[in-house]
């Protein structure tokens, strides 16, 4: 992805069913603006965990809705009307087919919980 996108992003399933997850530990060892890792399948959807800075593009999702909770920061959701300010125990929903573009004016981490087939970078 990051020969089109600034972003690190891994899509690989890092913890398998009765693993513990340590995420204070993979935010330690995280040193990229903008990372994405999957830690977990639940069912058909997926946990990931962002360490996230700056801005992310414009996108939206065609077939899949995307939850956003924060654990420590500040992250910011633009959408076409609006934009939702999220800090540390909120969590917010964006339905498929709205556009948005999250952001991150510190460094933040979030949980995003989404399908296990959707594209991070939106759909074209």
């Amino acid at each position: 992805m990051t020969d089109t996108f600034p972003y690190v992003t891994n899509l690989n399933i890092q913890h398998g069913p009765l693993e513990v997850v340590d995420v204070p530990a993979l935010v330690a060892a995280c040193k990229d603006r903008w990372y994405n890792q999957t830690l977990c399948q639940v069912n058909g959807s997926v946990v990931r965990l962002g360490v996230v800075e700056g801005e992310y593009h414009w996108h939206k999702h065609d077939d899949e809705d995307e939850f956003f909770y924060v654990v420590e920061g500040k992250f910011l959701i633009d959408l076409e009307d609006r934009m939702v300010e999220l800090t540390p125990g909120l969590g917010f929903v964006v339905p498929k087919g709205v556009q948005h573009r999250p952001r991150a004016p510190q460094r933040t981490v979030i949980l995003m919980v989404e399908t296990a087939g959707i594209v991070p970078t939106g759909d074209k």
